[in-house]
């Protein structure tokens, strides 16, 4: 008789649990990518795919971006509730705006290095970024590598260049037909974009900006003011899954693109998964966010690319690093431990 009361009060309270859990509110959160769907979009579409939000009780919404700038000025605006956004687009935003009341705020990094990078052909002659003295280098006026190129013209005290600018589309086109020296771009980008107009990967030396003295952290995963103030367990929900899901596509990434085919089927596959690949071995687990951690910044280095934004951008009020960034909401450390070596 009692073994059947406390089955049945067992059973009662397990119902109970499974119809509290149900009843659970479901937060919505709109994202926005700062580019395409390709490849690193994994990060974000496989969680999204796998139900990993939705176990989390969220409803995620991922959309394609338009650069960096534009996705911090659309979670700003309250249009989106998060994003994904290059540090110094972010840095940029808060010093331009110091009485903006909605300045969306860092809340884990993916990018531990920036992607940016100068490319040149090798049929140029330029070997060395002490080469590029002089020279006529090609970017879109808000291109990343460009607007931190004096950061990197300083530490490789290179005296001038001369810039031309155009649409995206054009820049890798410009360099092919050599009507530029060099162009910046994303590694993982503009490397591909060049095969895909006829060069030659052996035929193009980079110079990534980590290796060359400039330590500047690259993307990162932002949440604006009224999330933070209204809902700070959904942010924290929101980066325990996308780390679950990082895990996966650092397990593996050739696997994690078909999501992407998922959201843009005429996407290359094989393109894909070649720069998400680029992506992982260059800015996310790369020998700065391995000593670091994943997701994790580190002050020190955070202070020093505060003050090299604000003189590289010309800013209205410097940079001040303790209000772009909040580590409050990372996940454990087991959590975080994603950095697996990506199979071969």
């Amino acid at each position: 008789m009692q073994k059947r009361v406390f089955l049945q009060l067992a059973g009662t309270a397990a119902l109970f649990a499974a119809v509290s859990a149900a009843a659970q509110p479901v937060t919505p959160i709109k994202f926005q990518l700062d580019w395409r769907f390709e490849g690193p979009a994994a990060f974000f579409l496989l969680p999204v795919a796998k139900g990993y939000f939705k176990d989390a009780k969220l409803d995620v919404q991922v959309d394609a971006g338009t650069g960096s700038g534009a996705a911090v000025q659309r979670v700003a605006s309250g249009t989106y509730d998060m994003g994904f956004a290059d540090m110094a687009a972010l840095m940029e935003f808060h010093a331009n705006n110091p009485d903006a009341p909605n300045k969306p705020v860092g809340v884990m990094m993916v990018y531990n290095n920036t992607p940016a990078a100068v490319m040149v052909l090798k049929k140029s002659g330029i070997k060395s970024v002490a080469d590029l003295n002089g020279k006529k280098l090609g970017a879109p006026v808000f291109d990343a590598g460009r607007r931190g190129f004096p950061i990197f013209q300083k530490a490789n005290n290179i005296s001038s260049v001369t810039w031309v600018s155009m649409d995206p589309p054009l820049r890798e086109t410009m360099l092919a037909r050599g009507d530029v020296d060099a162009i910046t771009g994303f590694s993982f980008t503009s490397l591909l974009n060049l095969e895909a107009r006829g060069v030659k990967a052996e035929d193009v030396t980079t110079f990534m900006y980590p290796n060359h003295g400039v330590k500047l952290y690259g993307n990162v995963i932002i949440a604006s003011p009224k999330l933070i103030r209204e809902n700070p367990a959904a942010i924290k929900a929101f980066l325990a899954a996308f780390a679950k899901g990082a895990k996966d596509v650092m397990a593996d990434p050739d696997a994690s693109v078909e999501y992407i085919k998922q959201r843009d089927g005429i996407i290359s596959t094989d393109l894909e998964k070649r720069r998400l690949r680029m992506a992982i071995n260059d800015v996310i687990a790369s020998p700065d966010a391995r000593a670091e951690g994943f997701g994790q910044v580190n002050p020190g280095r955070m202070s020093l690319m505060a003050s090299q934004v604000s003189d590289a951008f010309a800013t209205k009020t410097r940079v001040n690093p303790e209000t772009v960034w909040n580590g409050s909401f990372l996940p454990t450390k087991a959590e975080l431990n994603v950095l697996s070596t990506p199979r071969k």
